[in-house]
């Protein structure tokens, strides 16, 4: 019975990582790196997300409740966690470790920014290009950006990988290496349109570099 119990947390726990919060970790890298076509565009996008209909259900149950059963579990997993070397090998048990690395920064990377971002919105602050530029004029605070973000896209991608494993879209080690390729472009991708927006908000002019 613990058994069955546990192996549904863990689908229900790699379900939510790819749906909805990977959904809307694309979403809002994708409304973010509108800061690379200036202030007026990232604002317009943003003021666009905030007007949607049923926005707070939406930001409740499809975004907060979801990230915060992933988070609680995924913090559970990583101290409960063993090497796989045995299993997968030298470079896979190295990316199986980095998975719970970057899912204790993820953790703290987002409690932060929802603190800087969303906390400071109901306390009636506007969240629009001036913030994050405000935010990220600190050089601390730049590049904890930064790994925050890189970490959350391998975070994304790498999980992505064990989610065809576990649920069975990948059972032979061909497409295992085929979605290893698959997920590391993700990553790239991800990551650059994350790092491109960031440095939207410091100057436009770097982000096209």
């Amino acid at each position: 019975m613990a058994g069955n119990r546990e192996f549904m947390n863990r689908r229900l726990h790699s379900l939510l990582g790819v749906i909805p919060i990977g959904i809307f970790l694309v979403q809002h890298l994708v409304i973010n790196h509108f800061a690379t076509k200036g202030a007026s565009s990232f604002n317009a996008a943003s003021h666009f997300m905030e007007n949607l209909p049923f926005r707070y259900f939406l930001e409740i149950f499809i975004i907060f409740l979801p990230i915060l059963y992933h988070a609680i579990y995924g913090v559970y997993i990583a101290f409960q966690a063993r090497n796989n070397v045995s299993h997968y090998g030298f470079f896979r048990n190295w990316l199986f470790m980095l998975q719970r690395v970057t899912g204790i920064i993820v953790l703290i990377f987002v409690v932060w920014h929802v603190y800087e971002t969303r906390w400071q919105a109901a306390l009636g602050a506007e969240v629009n290009y001036d913030m994050m530029a405000d935010i990220l004029s600190s050089p601390f605070m730049l590049w904890f950006y930064i790994i925050g973000v890189v970490a959350t896209t391998f975070h994304f991608a790498n999980g992505l990988w064990s989610f065809a494993v576990s649920w069975g879209i990948t059972v032979t080690p061909r497409s295992q290496v085929i979605m290893t390729y698959v997920t590391l472009a993700i990553f790239v991708a991800l990551t650059w349109i994350g790092l491109r927006a960031i440095l939207a908000f410091i100057n436009p002019e770097l982000a096209n570099i």
